[in-house]
This record gives C-alpha cells, structure tokens and sequence, in this order.
C-alpha cells in the first residue's frame, strides 16, 4: 500500500485533473440523487461511497454504496472530513489519502459543493489507480500477502506477551519460590521486557503499515522504526554486558576480555545508528 501512496503523490496532479474535469462534465450530481447515484458508480468503478452534507457538514441523508444504503449515517457530523480537505477550485476540494471509517480502505475524498450542500465522493486509491492504469492490480496476491502480515504481526505480538509473562513469572519464581535475589533475578526479567517491548513495537508497525495502513505521512518511517528498534536492542545487550561485568568480576577475572567484546560490539552498533541516524535526516533534508 506504500507504493500506491507514492504512485499517487507521484501522479497527484493528474489524478486531480481528471476527477475533477469528469465530474464537471456531468453537470449536477444532486439531479442524480433518485437514482442513488447510478450514473457516477457506473462510470467510476473505483467510487465507493457518496453522501450529501449541508454546509454545516451535517449529513443529510444515507450513505449510499454502489449495492446499499446506510441510513444510519444520516445526522451524523462530517465537518472532520472537511478538515481533511484541500481546496482546488470554487467548487472542489479533495483529501489525501486516508482510512476511510466506512469502508476501512484506503481513498481519497472529493467535496464539490452544489447550491446549499456538499457532496462527499469517497475513490478507492488502488481501484482508481488500477483504473488509471497507474499499477497493475492482483486482489488474489494482495489478499494473501495482507493475510500473511497479518498473521506475521500478530505472531510477533504473541510472543511479545510470551516475553514480558516469561520475565514476570521468572521474577516472580526467583523471590518468591526460591528466595534467591540475585543479579540474574533483577536483570533477566529486565532483558526479557525490553525484547518483549521491541518485538511488541515492531508488530505493531507491521500491522499498522501493511494490513491496517494507519499512517501515510512522508516522513522517513524505515528510519524511525530501525532506530526504535536498534535502541530496544541495544538496551538489552547493556544491560547483559552488565550481568556478565558482574559475573566475572566476581568469580574469574581472566574471563575479562569477552566482557569487552562485548561491550566493543554493543558500542560498534550505537556508532554505526548514530550514522545512519545522521545520514537518514541529511537525506530528508534534501
């Protein structure tokens, strides 16, 4: 779905332009409220929804699918989707891309105002892309591969919560059951609730960008995510080289060295995020 957020930005102009000029070449979209819209559907596959609004953005009817009706919307307050939208011209404005609370696919909104309503004509961004020629769309692949992230991400997110149990249960087994307080007590549970945190993090970004599409911002998300998760990472492995410093500190002192590969390692990984870090917002700034 990134991808097709890119195509759109990349094609954003002409996309506009061409919605646009169709619907002004239809003249009056409130003459075809009777038919349920039957003219727009037919001629624009990759319209989904239309409704009308007055213009306090108070629905004044239905939502009106290609196959059905909502009349459950009716009343409801859409002035947060005007909010969304930026205007082209006198008549129209149109959104970025976005979730639709609807449909729950991605699309963009188009507002044209007519007399004393609004008109709201939700696009599905892949079918309109897909229509335009822009990509070339296989539902049966992206159904699995959604089915498979899916899967991935809540999978991940399970053994998040394995982690941070494991961690609770192990502290819990160490004070209370064996009576032993030890560094191994104190610092394990610690290390398993921050790999459970970066696991849990990095699922939940699978989820949110693949199957659920919750944030299109432009900002270098890979960068942020890597960061995120580099850090989680690195907290855990100083906080093992810790426990280790430790351990030989008190029983071996000849087994120092490894300690300080360690440690090396861990400090080599912090230098080497640093760079990326510095060379990601240099690249943004661009």
């Amino acid at each position: 779905m990134k991808e097709f957020i890119s195509v759109y930005e990349e094609n954003k102009a002409d996309i506009e332009k061409f919605i646009i000029t169709t619907l002004k070449n239809y003249g009056s979209i409130i003459s075809m409220e009777s038919s349920d819209y039957k003219k727009l559907f037919d001629n624009f596959p990759s319209l989904e929804l239309v409704y009308v609004t007055d213009l306090d953005f108070k629905q004044l009817e239905a939502n009106i699918f290609r196959k059905k009706k909502e009349l459950s919307a009716k009343g409801k307050n859409r002035a947060y989707v005007n909010s969304k939208m930026i205007q082209k011209d006198e008549r129209f404005s149109i959104s970025a891309p976005y979730i639709s609370s609807a449909t729950g696919h991605t699309c963009i909104t188009v507002m044209k105002q007519e007399g004393k309503k609004n008109i709201f004509l939700d696009f599905r961004l892949s079918a309109l892309l897909g229509r335009l020629g822009l990509v070339e769309l296989n539902p049966d692949f992206n159904a699995f591969t959604k089915f498979f992230y899916k899967s991935v991400g809540f999978s991940l997110m399970a053994f998040a919560f394995f982690a941070v149990l494991y961690a609770l249960f192990g502290y819990a087994k160490g004070i209370f059951i064996d009576g032993s307080f030890s560094l191994d007590t104190l610092f394990k549970p610690i290390v398993s609730l921050t790999l459970g945190l970066a696991i849990f993090d990095l699922a939940k970004t699978i989820l949110e960008r693949e199957v659920f599409f919750k944030n299109y911002s432009k900002e270098d998300v890979d960068a942020t995510i890597l960061t995120k998760f580099s850090i989680a990472i690195i907290i855990a492995l100083s906080i093992e080289a810790l426990i280790v410093v430790f351990k030989i500190t008190l029983h071996d002192y000849s087994q120092m060295i490894y300690a300080l590969y360690l440690i090396i390692g861990i400090a080599l990984i912090i230098v080497s995020l640093g760079i990326y870090s510095f060379l990601s917002k240099r690249s943004q700034m661009k």
